[in-house]
């Protein structure tokens, strides 16, 4: 009797154990990244107001762009570097805009609509390629990437101003074929919030700019925006599509003899993570209010990637907690990593070069993870 005893009261104890490593090792990559910005924030000796303003506004910025990550890596598909695609859609909204001159919220608004055919065709076609490169879509889709941004590059520097007409000059080099370096976006820019907040504050407050709560400004809508986006990407994983997205993300194969049209399933995923890319860097250079035409969007698809893998997600499992906490994370080290590297070493330069680690850093240890746990799973 006493040994059953014993066994009956250690193995809940023993379960409560492994439980406990698990957590401990699913949430170990953000444990560590809070430490190393803790020991940022000590070293670089920050004014915590400063620190909370930087913060506040990057998550608004660049969390959309992280969410767009989510649906993919739930489909089965990896983390998406393609949605460097869905940001040259909406780069090519706001270009459209400011073209005709549409500004402010209505603006804003008709950029995200001219955004979506553009970002569906796009994410069709990015969608029909990783249909075919099954088990490698993630190094497909980073040199899709690539691809993508040389005919970027081909259609605003040579095509336009000679095939497409376009006459501006305010947009257009001197000589008349292809578009400035720099797009001045003051019309939807959001400096003080005018573009998205500016709805809040003429509704409600009566004034112009983000919601002031104590020393720090609150860019309201712009967090009701990524709020209500959280809402609609939990409502989509208990959908049908949802289910049937999370089951080709488990096992094709067995996805396909329940009757699930995978190849259709994986590329709705990819058409909604180019949508929401495109609005997402919509939100991000409207916060910004400059456009740099040709390289605003090269490091979207690596800088949400890193900060979402900070957050302790991996190639098979991605949450929107995971985002928040990645966000938050990675762009506080973003912001004490230059001026603690000037404090300790005086050389800014060092914080600068410890951004690039962090960024390619944590996505290189998490795709040697990933190809570690498949290696061991076979």
């Amino acid at each position: 009797m006493p040994e059953k005893t014993v066994a009956t009261v250690t193995k809940p104890a023993q379960a409560r154990g492994r439980g406990g490593m698990k957590l401990l090792k699913q949430w170990s990559v953000p444990i560590f990244f809070l430490v190393l910005s803790i020991g940022g924030i000590a070293a670089a000796g920050l004014d915590i107001n400063f620190l909370i303003h930087e913060i506040v506004s990057r998550f608004g910025r660049n969390m959309l762009l992280v969410l767009s990550l989510l649906i993919p890596v739930m489909a089965g598909l990896g983390l998406n570097f393609g949605i460097v695609i869905g940001a040259m859609a909406g780069q090519t909204a706001l270009i459209i805009i400011t073209h005709y001159g549409v500004e402010g919220l209505p603006g804003l608004l008709l950029a995200a609509v001219i955004s979506v055919p553009l970002a569906i065709l796009f994410g069709w076609l990015s969608g029909r390629i990783l249909n075919k490169a099954k088990g490698r879509e993630m190094v497909t889709s980073m040199i899709m990437g690539f691809f993508a941004n040389g005919l970027y590059q081909l259609v605003f520097l040579v095509l336009l101003g000679t095939v497409i007409p376009m006459k501006n000059p305010v947009l257009m080099l001197s000589s008349g074929v292809g578009l400035r370096n720099t797009v001045d976006l003051i019309g939807v820019a959001n400096s003080l919030d005018r573009a998205l907040d500016g709805l809040w504050n003429g509704l409600v407050m009566g004034e112009i700019g983000s919601v002031p709560i104590g020393p720090w400004r609150i860019p309201v809508c712009t967090i009701l925006v990524i709020v209500l986006f959280c809402l609609l990407l939990s409502f989509i994983t208990r959908t049908k599509l949802g289910q049937e997205m999370r089951a080709v993300g488990q096992d094709m194969n067995i996805a396909q003899v329940a009757g699930i049209n995978v190849d259709r399933t994986r590329m709705v995923a990819i058409i909604i993570s180019t949508v929401l890319a495109a609005w997402g860097q919509l939100i991000f250079l409207q916060n910004i209010g400059t456009l740099n035409t040709y390289n605003s969007h090269e490091q979207v698809g690596m800088f949400s990637i890193a900060a979402l893998l900070v957050g302790g997600a991996s190639t098979r499992r991605a949450t929107i907690w995971n985002a928040i906490v990645g966000v938050l994370l990675f762009h506080t080290l973003f912001v004490v990593s230059p001026l603690a590297g000037q404090r300790l070493l005086g050389i800014p330069q060092v914080g600068e070069y410890f951004r690039s680690f962090l960024a390619y850093g944590v996505i290189a240890v998490a795709l040697a993870l990933h190809a570690w746990q498949s290696r061991s799973e076979t």
